[in-house]
């Protein structure tokens, strides 16, 4: 039997759009002799909807487009993931999160997710009721047993007290029958080594139950998650056989005969590799899926939107990228050069606005108020917002989106001036910390020099202020990021943080600085996760709270 294994990219609510795609796919598979395609959890929806599922409107012309879907199929067996509303009178969530199996112009098997996760940036039990116990699907002489994404993570989530891989095979055992292939159908999000924790979890199912497993996931930007596909099938002994590419949409038949196909990437990618990758993705389709064509962004010669300028130049095309300096009387020139140099090496348009004129307007309207005082961080803070006002102006004169450049470490620690430089409609690098953007400037100059050298040697500097630099107001960026990684990802408090070694003063500023700055990363905008905790909708945590430890 050949079976296609395919990835598409869905827009949530784009009920027309999406089916065409699957049914597209669905005749190349026809096409190439598969008698199975396999399609990613709620396809036909996107994923997540989120409350777009408590309006009858959107639920309703999701079933009419299933019905002219399954309609419209090719003569082979289609897999694919959809909502299933639940009978009035059933008590519970009204809604299955379930893959359906359509063939021959009806759905002739369901199975409804059981293990659904509400922790970090999922929230299905929202949503959703529980499903029972799957049952095998018979193609064929081959059985099928169907999980759900989550289904599969029983044990890596630690949270459930049901595992329906077991029962799964254990129903096929009652029946005198077996599962000759397991296969995962997923909206799973990306994060930086997911693929390596994912591969993990397949291979260990392969190993337990002797069988091969096939393993389709969505693919695409849908708001701040990142989906990054790399759908795949192992054999029986935890070997990829064959796998998509990652971060686009793709297809790969298998031969069940031996287990073998065709690969379009690696097995794995270098996790540099695949942080960039999904960065691209998250910004070419969180621009074009909104409506927008172009971009803008200030450039200071820094490496924060320098990395920022260089993935939408590459998600959007240089051409729709404007950088624009907006020097201030504490610019310098290294600046100016650095960020003239980095939007010529890309292709991008570049214009410059001094911004002393309105800072001195600022200052002169402020005077009677201010006199007697001296400078502080009011006056910082006045120059970002000006940039920030000008890059809005822009953004609404020509259409552009403003992507705002900040980083992840910035944001946790309040680094950042609110209605400043935190202005804009997507926070690209919001979730990667500064040593990580390090990383990914020096990956995208491996092969040319995109971003100035100077710009990855020199200090880090706001430049705010006079000879100002990161590192007067910030601990090394080297141990912030570590205590970053330790408290936000892996919840490791005071106490913990300084047996780990790090200094007790330190430790105590940094969680101040993050307890006190909740309010800013409230009205920041949107960033896309590259890591397991992002602040966001995955991190909830109140603004007004006394609680230190």
């Amino acid at each position: 039997m050949k079976i296609a294994l395919i990835q598409i990219n869905p827009v949530i609510g784009d009920f027309t759009a999406n089916c065409r795609a699957i049914a597209s796919f669905a005749e190349q598979a026809h096409a190439n002799g598969c008698e199975l395609a396999v399609f990613p959890e709620m396809v036909v929806s996107g994923y997540p909807p989120q409350d777009l599922l408590e309006q009858q409107s959107f639920l309703e012309d999701h079933d009419r487009a299933v019905s002219q879907l399954v309609r419209d199929l090719p003569p082979l067996a289609v897999m694919f993931g959809c909502l299933e509303r639940r009978r009035p009178e059933n008590q519970g969530k009204p809604l299955y999160n379930s893959v359906v199996v359509a063939r021959d112009g009806a759905i002739v098997h369901r199975v409804r997710k059981q293990l659904l996760p509400s922790y970090d940036v999922f929230d299905e039990s929202r949503y959703f009721e529980p499903g029972p116990e799957a049952v095998p699907y018979q193609l064929g002489d081959m059985t099928f047993g169907i999980t759900v994404c989550e289904d599969i993570w029983h044990q890596t989530a630690g949270c459930y007290r049901c595992d329906p891989v077991e029962s799964l095979f254990s129903r096929a055992k009652e029946q005198g029958s077996r599962i000759d292939c397991l296969i995962n159908v997923s909206a799973s999000p990306f994060q930086r080594d997911k693929e390596e924790i994912r591969q993990s979890i397949f291979r260990s199912l392969c190993s337990r139950y002797h069988v091969p497993f096939c393993y389709v996931n969505q693919v695409g930007g849908q708001d701040s998650l990142l989906f990054d596909g790399h759908s795949l099938a192992m054999n029986a002994d935890s070997e990829i056989v064959a796998q998509c590419a990652g971060f686009v949409p793709d297809m790969v038949v298998v031969e069940t005969e031996e287990w073998r196909g065709e690969k379009h990437g690696p097995d794995q990618e270098e996790p540099v590799a695949a942080v960039y990758a999904a960065l691209v993705m998250g910004v070419r389709d969180y621009v074009r899926k909104c409506g927008f064509r172009s971009v803008v962004l200030g450039l200071s010669g820094g490496i924060d939107s320098a990395l920022t300028a260089t993935i939408a130049a590459d998600a959007l095309g240089a051409e729709n990228v404007l950088g624009v300096a907006l020097p201030s009387p504490y610019s310098s020139d290294d600046s100016m050069e650095d960020a003239e140099a980095l939007a010529a090496n890309l292709g991008c348009a570049f214009k410059v606005i001094p911004i002393t004129p309105l800072f001195s307007a600022f200052q002169s309207s402020l005077q009677p108020l201010f006199a007697g005082l001296g400078e502080d961080l009011t006056e910082q803070n006045l120059q970002a917002r000006i940039r920030g006002n000008l890059l809005m102006a822009l953004s609404n004169k020509f259409g552009h989106l403003l992507l705002s450049t900040g980083n992840k470490s910035e944001l946790a620690v309040g680094y950042c001036t609110l209605y400043g430089d935190m202005s804009g409609g997507l926070a690209v690098i919001s979730d990667v910390p500064k040593q990580m953007v390090y990383e990914l400037a020096r990956y995208v100059n491996r092969e040319q020099e995109r971003i100035p050298d100077r710009t990855l040697t020199k200090l880090p500097t706001a430049e705010l202020k006079p000879d100002q630099c990161d590192q007067d107001d910030l601990p090394p960026y080297a141990i912030l990021d570590q205590i970053l990684e330790l408290h936000l990802e892996q919840g490791q408090g005071l106490v913990a943080l300084v047996r780990a070694g790090f200094d007790e003063s330190v430790v105590r500023d940094v969680l101040r600085r993050i307890r006190l700055n909740e309010y800013k990363r409230k009205q920041s905008a949107m960033g896309l996760k590259v890591t397991s905790k992002a602040f966001g909708y995955g991190r909830r945590y109140p603004n007004v709270h006394n609680y230190q430890e």
